[in-house]
This record gives structure tokens, sequence and C-alpha cells, in this order.
């Protein structure tokens, strides 16, 4: 047994823990942010990825058409309304997973929105580099972009307290036919329908060229969470909201493109709000985390709140999510005292990732536990 997993089981038992609890908690809680990379970046923000290019296209047709209409000549699924079991028809099926055109396909009736003239593109610089993010006010419209850019059309529920999503490994069938007009240029001549087939079969395994990765954001207020219950004002918290849940799904996309990982996991989720609020807010605050979760009441949880959209598959026991509980609120408390008396010196633009990669080498049991203060300044140091 590794010295870290036996602190882990140290910590678990020390919150009370029985033998069955801690083995599902150190499974849950396991580290797999991917550590391959033979030295990080020297600078940030990261370089643009190749799917960027396509969508500054997509933004500069949005100023003259409006972004609905813009993006529904060039994502097939804005093209499809959403419909239970849409996704099984055949006609859907060519569309999304051959690029088949949908030009008289009677189910491709296009997506419907309520205020389609509201929604917003805009192209973030975040700290993994640019990334296009689809903003909307009505909720509505929100949940109909989730469906049909993540769940393939169906209506599938959309919780409450989720107010942003980050879209990856999308297959966007338009850079596949820029692809193909360039490669025709190219091989002018020599471009017949058996002659491409053999080109896609080269192009399927290098998915950076045909595969994008956005985020779509609506502006309610974060978690779910009123401003009443926060102590502002409703204008000053639906900014607040709007920062932080940017910043939160930019905090996926910086762990995804740096290490290979993004997770349903409390530990991606305490890394990703740690660097929303503070980015919102300049300074970290474990009350506010607490209460997004559902936990500003601890022990007890309030129903509704994002902790149970984090319970894992399979789903931690009754006794293990009660453990999770407790040790996440300590390690949003060790955070925000660690955050008071170093987050100084951590807010120059080179030294806000260092934080959060520092965050990817521990585990919710380690920033837990009483020495988390220590574990992270090691990290820090190095």
């Amino acid at each position: 047994m590794s010295n870290q997993h036996q602190l882990r089981a140290n910590v678990l038992a020390s919150y009370g823990a029985t033998a069955r609890e801690t083995e599902e908690l150190l499974a849950y809680n396991q580290n797999i942010f991917d550590r391959s990379f033979s030295r990080l970046p020297a600078k940030f923000p990261l370089p643009p990825e190749p799917h960027v290019a396509a969508w500054e296209e997509y933004a500069t047709l949005a100023q003259e058409v409006g972004v609905f209409q813009a993006l529904s000549t060039k994502l097939v699924q804005l093209k499809f309304p959403i419909l239970e079991g849409i996704s099984q028809t055949e006609t859907y099926r060519f569309a999304t997973r051959k690029g088949i055109p949908v030009d008289g396909m009677i189910e491709a009736t296009g997506l419907i929105l309520q205020q389609p003239e509201q929604l917003q593109l805009m192209l973030h610089q975040s700290l993994a580099g640019v990334i296009p993010v689809l903003l909307t006010r009505n909720r509505e419209d929100f949940v109909s972009l989730v469906q049909a850019l993540t769940m393939r059309n169906e209506p599938k529920p959309v919780p409450a307290s989720m107010g942003a999503c980050i879209v990856t490994g999308f297959n966007n069938w338009d850079r596949v036919r820029q692809y193909r007009q360039q490669w025709s240029v190219k091989n002018f001549g020599n471009c017949s329908e058996s002659s491409w087939l053999e080109e896609f079969g080269r192009l399927i395994p290098q998915k950076q060229l045909y595969q994008d990765r956005l985020i779509i954001l609506s502006d309610g207020f974060y978690s779910n969470v009123s401003a009443s219950d926060i102590g502002l004002s409703e204008v000053e918290w639906r900014r607040i909201s709007l920062n932080i849940r940017l910043e939160h799904e930019c905090t996926h996309y910086f762990t995804h493109r740096l290490f290979g990982s993004m997770r349903n996991n409390l530990l991606d989720e305490l890394i990703a709000d740690y660097r929303g609020i503070v980015a919102a807010i300049g300074h970290y605050r474990a009350d506010w985390f607490l209460r997004f979760l559902g936990l500003e009441s601890f022990p007890d949880y309030r129903e509704g709140g994002r902790l149970q959209n984090y319970r894992g598959q399979p789903p931690l026991s009754k006794g293990a999510f009660k453990i999770l509980q407790a040790l996440v609120k300590s390690a949003a408390e060790n955070l925000e005292r660690f955050d008071a008396e170093h987050g100084g010196g951590l807010r120059t633009l080179n030294s806000q990732p260092i934080m959060l990669i520092a965050l990817t080498y521990l585990t919710l049991e380690e920033l837990a536990d009483s020495q988390a203060h220590s574990y992270i300044q090691k990290i820090l140091d190095q």
C-alpha cells in the first residue's frame, strides 16, 4: 500500500468510515489526472486548439445573420427538434453519424428556441486557450441546446442546479466538409467517392481535425442559489454567477487539456468552483461553495443542491455519501484558509494555473486532512 493510499485510509477512518465505506471512498476519490507528460507548459494561456478557427468563421457569419441562424447552417443537431426517440431514427443517425445532408428530410424541422435572437457566441480566452461559448439568457433555450448538443436531441432531464455544460468530443460535420473541400482541391483529378472514403478513413483517428469543444452557458443564479441567500442584489449576483459559471467550465477544460480528465466528481468540482469564485470576487469563500452543494446547514443536506449530481456510478452508499459530505466541508474550509494566507501571490496570469495544477495532485482526503496546508505548499514549492 502506497504512503498516499495509507494516508487517505487513515483520514477516512478518522471520519468514522467503516471498512466498506473506506473501500467505496478510496475508489470514488481516486485521483485519475494523467501525469504522463514530460513537463508542464511554460506559458499560459495555452494556444488555441484547431477547432477554434472554424468557430471564428461562425462568429464572423453570426455578425451578419445572427448566432442561431449562423450555427443552424453549420451544426447538424440544430436542424432537428427535441423529440423523444429521434436519435433512433435512420434520418438522424445518417445526419449525425455519417454527415448526410438533411435537405429534404422530413424530420429535420429545426431546433425551436424561445428567444433565438438572444443567443450569443463568444470566443473566450481561458487559461487553457480560447474556447467557444454559447450564452443564452433563456432557461428553456439553455435546456434545448444542452439536449441538442449533448443528448442527441432527446428530451432527457437537465437538473435545475445545472447552469452550464462543457461539450467535448463533438463531431462537427461542417469541419469534415471543409476538410473534404481542401482535400479535393489538393487532389484534383483523383477525388472520386472511393478515394474520399480512403482519405476519410485516415481522417478518423485525427480527432482534433473534426471534434470540437465548447461551453453552453446560461445566466441564471449559480447553482440555483438565490441572491437573498448570498446577501447580494439580484443584478450583482447574476453578474457574479455568470463569471463563476464561465470560469468553472473553463477549469474543466483546463484539466481536460492538461491532464486528460474532467469528471462528475467532487474533486473536479472543488477545483472548478475554487477557480470560479476566485476569478469572480478575488478570493475563495468556502461558505459559498458549501451552499452551492446544498451543505450550508451541515450536517443537514438541502435536497436539490448540486452534491447529489456527483454521487458517482454506481452511487455511493448512504453512509459513504455522508462521510463524503464531511470531507468536502473540511476540504473547502482548509482551502479557504490557504487562499486567505497565500492567495495574494497566486493571482498573476502565470501563477493562477499553478494553484489549479497543485490541487490536481491531491485527493479529497488530503485536502480534508488537518495537514492540507502543508500538502498544498509542498507541491507549490516543487
